[in-house]
């Protein structure tokens, strides 16, 4: 072959290589490399990366492996970008009975700094949807989804906060003190087999969905296997924020979950209520899923093109799993400057016992002022130590009128529920 040809057979492949990421829809690097590395903010282990749409002011997204698409979560947002919408649907919250609208927006680009998003479809939300915000603590605009990792190894770092994204085909093999697990991706989720020993019932063998952008740490549905048993101990509670709102269940432990040679012990499980949506589940042929509590303990590594999830012991891995030891959900209230009010008290806890209420606000703790706090810094504080003495200033509003309110202290000492 001739230094003309051999030139000429480069310059198409250049060509055809360039011309096949234009056209075909996923994340790709700007710039020709193994691999490049992308900060990201975590609050409880879940992943929140600045993201530019079309050019615009970057917004906060949440990476989420448990959705399919990418969402953006609010219309008047999307309007204010000009983003085109070529048709309308409906989709169902995780409560499995809330209807919720979107308008789809086919062709727009996600900028992530150094990996830019090609051809990106987004469900555009026609009711704005900000409530993540009250229980993550900073504003979340919208959710990435399957195209961040359908063609490229991810490396999650959650000890130092940064997503490592390499180039399609450049990790071929096994970094050094990783297990590997054989990954199944069904209908653009990933899944995997881990070994759980339950309290109260058989060892179970489970198909596990990895969820990023849950912040629980094992969750087992019980309408999936009648060998799902509830332990003797367990406390009813919210299980988190969804698009159809809040979710409830119980919270209990399992003995251990084994991941291979990987085991985790005395493991918090959340159990969600039975609703609408457990059909789907089911025939998913899941038991559950792992979220950010047991992922954030890891060093993970998703190559969905190798269907294969690499796994190693995080700094943290071995740390107990510590649940709210003062019976107060908090919630930061949304497009406030950190105000934190209390949205529900468990009968019986600490917090029930000193009579605090729900809707009441937080003024400081420990005698500082609760604008200096982040919401994780609160839920880590509250989790702490059992007998730790938690002193609060607090604020309560007469009949919904912000201007008549009456300011109390209280002392808590923190007790494990569970």
């Amino acid at each position: 072959m001739t230094y003309r040809k051999i030139l000429l057979v480069f310059l198409v492949l250049i060509v055809s290589y360039g011309f096949s990421q234009a056209q075909v829809p996923g994340f790709f690097m700007k710039e020709e490399a193994k691999k490049v590395r992308i900060p990201f903010y975590s609050s409880n282990s879940l992943i929140i990366l600045p993201v530019s749409i079309n050019g615009s002011e970057s917004v906060n997204f949440l990476v989420d492996t448990g959705v399919r698409s990418n969402i953006l979560f609010s219309k008047v947002l999307g309007d204010a970008l000009g983003l085109e919408y070529t048709r309308r649907l409906s989709i169902a919250g995780a409560d499995g009975s809330t209807v919720i609208m979107a308008q789809v927006s086919p062709i727009n680009t996600l900028d992530l700094g150094p990996v830019e998003g090609k051809l990106q479809s987004l469900l555009v939300l026609e009711e704005d949807f900000f409530e993540l915000e009250s229980v993550i603590g900073v504003p979340v605009y919208g959710i990435i989804g399957y195209e961040f990792f359908k063609f490229n190894p991810v490396k999650i770092n959650y000890d130092e906060g940064f997503i490592e994204f390499y180039r399609e085909g450049s990790m071929k093999w096994k970094p050094p003190f990783y297990r590997k697990f054989d990954l199944t991706i069904e209908e653009s989720k990933a899944y995997l087999n881990a070994k759980i020993n339950q309290k109260n019932g058989p060892k179970l063998e489970a198909k596990l969905l990895i969820d990023t952008g849950a912040n629980h740490g094992l969750l087992l549905n019980q309408e999936t296997s009648d060998e799902i048993t509830m332990p003797p101990l367990f406390i009813e509670s919210q299980l988190g924020q969804s698009l159809g709102g809040v979710l409830y269940g119980f919270i209990g432990r399992v003995n251990s979950l084994k991941l291979k040679d990987l085991t985790m012990r005395e493991v918090l499980t959340s159990y969600p209520d039975k609703n609408t949506f457990s059909e789907i589940i089911i025939a998913t042929g899941r038991q559950g899923s792992l979220g950010s509590e047991v992922l954030g303990r890891t060093r993970l590594i998703l190559d969905y093109p190798r269907n294969r999830a690499l796994i190693r012991k995080g700094e943290n891995f071995y740390a107990p799993f510590e649940f709210d030891m003062s019976g107060m959900i908090i919630r930061k209230i949304p497009n406030d400057e950190n105000r934190f009010y209390v949205s529900e008290v468990r009968p019986g806890s600490p917090a029930y016992r000193t009579g605090i209420l729900p809707f009441d606000e937080i003024l400081t703790v420990n005698k500082i002022p609760i604008f200096l706090y982040e919401l994780s810094e609160i839920f880590k504080l509250l989790r702490s130590e059992e007998g730790k003495e938690i002193q609060l200033e607090m604020r309560r509003y007469q009949g919904g009128d912000l201007n008549k309110y009456n300011d109390y202290k209280v002392s808590i000492f923190l007790k494990k529920q569970i």
